[in-house]
């Protein structure tokens, strides 16, 4: 039996949202532009989608644009102000040191076209203060760019505020909501967001499909070329079993979410509290201001890597931080944004829980982490000079 501890990467579909999508993946194939009556039946599944997402955000069905996920999402946000801005030559962004990918490259391409970027470092903890986006706040901004919770350590920004900070000096406020959409409470009128990207396989819907809030009166930019769908907002036939089976998804979550979330605390915490036995490891990111499920830690010594394919082995599914980034050698820009030295950045594990999970699979965790630990140590030559003084020690 295996266990799956690496649901920010991507979770399960249910069964409820695949119930949803059968229908349209088998008779309901119409476009939803045609006239005809299976376009029209198509066209009215996807609206009804578009109220229930809607409804959940708190929002109009006409503030919400359908993407292929999150990252588009992003883009498309990111792109979109910034271009609102360029029109009142305000060039200047604000956004931070660990923002999910999607939005860095982007903020690194609009760069090279003549934008200026302040990126506000996030401190130990993995917070950004509304003092320090007011403080950082131009006449020249246009946009500022704070993920609602982070990918990789799980912590919760405080939105609300920093919302209100822009708001307070009218500059657009865009918010990665694809880690918390589904698992925390969120009303973009109450939040001050002016704009907010999804992501479906994050909550139990389907793969390659998102969408993007945008306020009414923001006017957003088609990132892609061709036909009027979308109200001109995003060219391409859209997906309209993916779109059932996100606006399904979604339901779903939010209203299981205050049981689930008190699950998941529990077994975090306890998650938290064994790992903490192991010497020289390290929590990163805030302890309460982080996602209920989500568990990061760094062990002096090892190697990321090594420790994720061993527990593989043992049958648990873990991974070291973005999915988005596995392939890669570099430590996680995450990390190295919260002050954590490369070596010590190496030997990470990001664990992150779902409603499936139980307290028996994470005792296993436990011990399967504890004894992996141990053996990996047990072959390191970094190890032995540590032991042997001969290194000093990084985390106490």
């Amino acid at each position: 039996m295996r266990i799956y501890a690496d649901h920010a990467a991507t979770t399960p579909l249910s069964k409820t949202a695949l119930e949803a999508m059968l229908p349209y993946l088998e008779g309901g194939y119409g476009n939803p532009s045609s006239l005809h009556s299976e376009g029209q039946r198509a066209a009215e599944a996807l609206e009804e989608a578009r109220g229930r997402i809607a409804r959940r955000l708190g929002c109009t069905p006409r503030e919400i644009t359908f993407t292929s996920g999150g990252s588009e999402a992003d883009n498309q946000a990111i792109r979109s102000a910034a271009w609102l801005g360029a029109r009142k030559n305000k060039r200047h962004i604000i956004s931070t040191a660990f923002e999910h990918h999607a939005v860095l490259h982007t903020l690194d391409a609009l760069k090279e076209e003549g934008f200026s970027v302040t990126l506000l470092d996030v401190g130990e903890n993995g917070r950004v203060t509304p003092e320090q986006v007011e403080a950082a706040i131009r006449p020249d901004t246009c946009l500022v760019s704070v993920m609602y919770a982070n990918n990789e350590i799980g912590t919760i920004q405080p939105i609300r505020e920093i919302g209100a900070v822009c708001r307070a000096h009218q500059v657009l406020f865009h918010t990665d909501a694809v880690q918390a959409v589904g698992h925390l409470p969120i009303q973009v009128e109450e939040d001050n967001i002016d704009l907010l990207s999804l992501s479906a396989h994050k909550f139990h819907g389907p793969k390659g499909v998102g969408a993007l809030y945008a306020r009414r009166g923001v006017a957003l930019r088609s990132l892609i070329c061709g036909g009027g769908q979308e109200r001109g907002k995003r060219a391409g036939t859209e997906n309209i079993p993916g779109i059932v089976g996100m606006a399904a998804a979604l339901d779903e979550s939010c209203e299981r979410m205050e049981q689930e979330r008190e699950h998941l605390t529990a077994l975090r915490d306890q998650l938290i509290a064994g790992l903490e036995r192991i010497p020289h490891s390290v929590l990163n990111g805030d302890r309460t201001h982080r996602l209920p499920g989500n568990v990061h830690f760094c062990f002096e010594g090892i190697e990321g890597e090594s420790l994720l394919l061993m527990l593989d082995d043992r049958g648990i599914a873990a991974s070291s931080g973005s999915a988005c980034t596995s392939g890669s050698l570099d430590p996680s820009h995450v990390l190295l944004a919260l002050g954590r030295p490369h070596e010590i950045a190496h030997g990470s594990l990001r664990l992150t829980l779902d409603v499936e999970n139980t307290q028996e699979e994470v005792e296993e965790i436990l011990q399967a982490v504890t004894e992996v630990v141990a053996a990996l140590r047990g072959m390191s030559p970094v190890w032995r000079d540590l032991e042997n003084g001969k290194r000093d020690f990084v985390i106490q």
